[in-house]
């Protein structure tokens, strides 16, 4: 039976702040973000596993503790490195006992972005710098100082930026919570609207599901019909259907079984293509011989 979250806690009165010692605890604790990581709910174990010391150090009444627990165990996904500047605005928001929706609504909207960021700070900056030149001391002295140096400077960079956002985001969160309050619901919508936005990028961007079928005499290219009707309409009818699955009680884990299901059996009978490309307007690359009383046929695999 599934957990009902309510939308506001039992003990509304705010809790002490957080000490220096529970909040450099979680720090610490963060570095396992990852390490129960799955695609139903990507970090959410291991962000929980992070908050737990200042969710019980906040919620003293159990069902708020239990309440607190389930909602963060919502989806999430964002950068190892930088988790913590989410961390310390989630923890300002449950020490004042801001309403559920909009913690869930903060949460989501702060780690969304910080994937990219975290990319171009660590793995686009720090590391082909640091790399360059630690690497370049370890094949020209020839000595093992070069590998240690540069685990010593990548990790006291990565551990000292946890730190800092961990403490700071906390701070600057306490401050912002009378502001996030009195706008909690055009902050809710504002939020919705930037995962709709991104969840139609996505689409967008990676939807590569397309129809390999063709209608003989004269041969009409249906997904060129398609992309005349819609651009990525095959991806975004698949979207929405997994989401009115969902809506319905389908857990992620059943989702991903159509989809593999629906992807196997349709490219093994021809439907299915990841190219749009694979024939044009005209029907050019359609195999000669064909016979024109066929109604379809499956075309070429695409170069």
């Amino acid at each position: 039976m599934a957990y009902n979250i309510p939308e506001k806690y039992q003990d509304l009165t705010p809790a002490p702040q957080l000490d220096k010692k529970t909040l450099n605890k979680m720090v610490w604790m963060s570095c396992f973000l990852q390490a129960s990581f799955n695609y139903e709910r990507m970090q959410a174990a291991g962000w929980l596993w992070g908050m737990l010391p200042g969710l019980q150090k906040i919620h003293t009444n159990k069902e708020d503790l239990k309440a607190s627990m389930a909602h963060n165990l919502d989806f999430l996904n964002t950068h190892p490195f930088l988790v913590t500047f989410v961390m310390g605005i989630v923890l300002s928001l449950e020490q004042n006992k801001v309403d559920t929706q909009t913690i869930r609504s903060v949460r989501i909207s702060a780690a969304g972005p910080l994937g990219g960021i975290g990319d171009a700070l660590f793995w686009l900056t720090l590391v082909p710098i640091t790399a360059g030149i630690t690497a370049n001391m370890a094949l020209n002295d020839k000595s093992i100082l070069g590998a240690i140096l540069f685990l010593v400077i990548f990790n006291a960079v990565q551990f000292a930026v946890r730190y800092f956002l961990m403490h700071w985001s906390y701070n600057l969160g306490t401050k912002a919570v009378t502001m996030l309050t009195s706008n909690a619901k055009e902050f809710t919508r504002a939020a919705s609207i930037l995962g709709i936005f991104t969840v139609g990028a996505l689409i967008a961007n990676y939807g590569g599901t397309t129809v390999r079928i063709a209608i003989a005499d004269p041969a009409i290219n249906v997904q060129s019909l398609l992309d005349g009707i819609l651009p990525k309409l095959i991806p975004l009818l698949i979207t929405v259907g997994l989401f009115a699955l969902i809506k319905k009680g389908w857990t992620p884990i059943k989702c991903i079984v159509l989809i593999l299901v629906v992807a196997i059996a349709g490219c093994a009978f021809g439907i299915w293509s990841g190219d749009s490309k694979a024939i044009d307007a005209e029907g050019n690359g359609i195999p000669g011989g064909y016979d024109p009383v066929v109604e379809w046929y499956e075309l070429p695999p695409a170069e």
